[in-house]
């Protein structure tokens, strides 16, 4: 899995980011410089979206409020009427950040809610993604009545109380702009800390981009161009067969969710696909289906079957199958095989008081998909939702999707993917089955199952971004044509994407 650095789509932690400083740095450009770039990228942007008016710049007494007064300045030298108020006074600031302090002229109020008086645009420069306890005194309280007046806010890095690695919120409030600089932290995608950034815009401060040779980052934003290269397509001499055949276990009474799945596999390229159901279940799910084999079994000699020999590429278990010893007998059975395999659902869940049988019985590639409830009963619930889903797929070998607006794709050697792209729309009952099918569709096919999940994830948000409001998850399947036909031509997806990868330019009266 490669990544065009042209994308930014690298994610840092706190610590990765100090790195990057560090190293740049050592490559010889000077920290002045650094903290130069980044303050006068921040006033370029204000300068973009707004015009003229008070303003005032909340500065805090670390590298973040240097920043700060670097903006402050040449909003200034630019003819904005501009007021700084700040944590502590100026002489708190040391090194490069009290070099640039010393530049502005004018003077330095003490912070407060009473600093917001009268202005119309506010810049945040307390405190940047290094922050690691919550916000209090006169900084909460000022923040928090700039969270209740009408005048737009901008961040500088993060809004002051969010966690930079995590996107938690410790006194953190909206910001209707994040400016950030090199690379986004985790911490602007994961929730809530995507919620309170707003537009979150990348700027260039001369950073060189060599120091990712060396930081080697291991979380990325999701991104077509991930694993586009691995993308299954199709030639003049591609049969059904060479594009894989995916077999679902379909459940009883529950039906719906195993359907869905299929027709998602199917969308997603597999050659044939078929369902296995209990025999009194056959006359549903046949009479429901046209393309999708449906395959009955009566026995567990009857199911064992089915999965010799080779005639299946990839399998999926566990939508509406039901929580019993049938469907876990199932999922050991079907991971025995090695092939890759998709585990969804009550195929987790029966696994509840045995979650370790479940990691040693995972031994070829294998994908589980859960919302937050299903992890919680086979993981530790502890940390925060990337860490905890890294963690998942370290002790389970398999890779762990963590579903959500900030879904997370962790693979078993550390790499992780956040994606972005996914609308609220897709709150509604059966849309994880079709992801589920997607991803399954992708693996029949020989896609691996990093990517299979990763470009899963990535193609269920944007064929339900196509749609838009009143989305049913039985739409999603037959919305995906349209999204492969865009990725196979090779035409920019920006369509497709929300957030911080495209922003159009704002004009006057646009509300942030």
């Amino acid at each position: 899995m490669k990544t065009d650095r042209q994308l930014k789509n690298e994610l840092l932690t706190v610590r990765q980011m100090t790195e990057a400083d560090r190293l740049s740095v050592a490559a010889g450009v000077s920290s002045f410089d650094l903290m130069g770039n980044a303050g006068a990228a921040v006033s370029r942007e204000i300068e973009r979206r707004w015009t003229p008016r008070p303003v005032v710049v909340l500065c805090g007494p670390g590298n973040n409020g240097g920043d700060g007064f670097v903006t402050a300045y040449l909003l200034a030298q630019a003819g904005w009427p501009v007021r700084v108020a700040m944590l502590g006074s100026r002489a708190d600031l040391k090194g490069e950040a009290g070099q640039h302090a010393q530049r502005w002229g004018g003077e330095v109020e003490t912070l407060s809610p009473l600093v917001l008086e009268g202005a119309e645009l506010i810049v945040d420069a307390l405190f940047g993604a290094g922050l690691s306890r919550p916000l209090e005194g006169q900084a909460l309280e000022t923040l928090a009545a700039a969270s209740h007046g009408t005048a737009p806010l901008v961040a500088i890095d993060t809004p002051s109380g969010m966690m930079g690695d995590s996107g938690e919120a410790l006194g953190a409030v909206p910001a209707a702009l994040t400016v950030t600089f090199f690379r986004k932290k985790q911490g602007h995608l994961l929730l809530p800390g995507r919620d309170l950034c707003g537009g979150v815009v990348v700027v260039d401060i001369g950073t060189p981009e060599a120091v990712l040779d060396v930081i080697a980052p291991q979380t990325f934003e999701n991104h077509p161009l991930l694993w586009l290269a691995s993308l299954p397509r199709t030639e003049a001499d591609t049969d059904k067969y060479s594009r894989g055949h995916a077999l679902i276990f379909g459940g009883y009474p529950m039906t719906g969710a195993a359907r869905m799945a299929a027709r998602g596999a199917a969308r997603a390229g597999a050659g044939l696909t078929s369902i296995v159901v209990p025999e009194i279940a056959l006359p549903v799910y046949a009479s429901t289906l046209s393309s999708i084999l449906v395959r009955s079994w009566g026995t567990p000699e009857d199911f064992g079957h089915l999965l010799d020999g080779s005639r299946f590429s990839a399998w999926l278990i566990g939508a509406g199958t039901g929580v019993d010893n049938e469907t876990r007998g199932h999922v050991l059975a079907m991971l025995a095989t090695g092939r890759p395999t998709v585990i969804d659902a009550d195929a987790l869940t029966v696994f509840e008081h045995d979650p370790g049988a479940l990691d040693r019985a995972i031994d070829g590639p294998c994908v589980l998909t859960h919302d937050e409830a299903e992890f919680r009963r086979i993981f530790d619930p502890a940390g925060d939702k990337l860490t905890r889903a890294r963690a998942a797929a370290k002790r389970s070998g398999a890779v762990v999707v963590l579903k959500g607006s900030d879904t997370i794709i962790a693979a078993p050697d550390g790499r992780a993917i956040i994606n972005t792209n996914a609308p609220s729309t897709l709150a509604t009952a059966g849309t994880g089955d079709v992801l589920s099918g997607i991803i399954l569709g992708l693996l029949a096919q020989g896609m691996p199952a990093f990517a299979s999940a990763a470009a899963g994830a990535w193609l269920h948000g944007a064929a339900a971004t196509e749609f838009g409001p009143g989305l049913l998850a039985e739409d999603l399947p037959d919305l995906l044509p349209a999204v492969f036909r865009q990725l196979y031509s090779g035409e920019p997806v920006v369509c497709f994407l929300r957030g911080g990868d495209y922003e159009p330019d704002l004009v006057e009266g646009d509300d942030l």
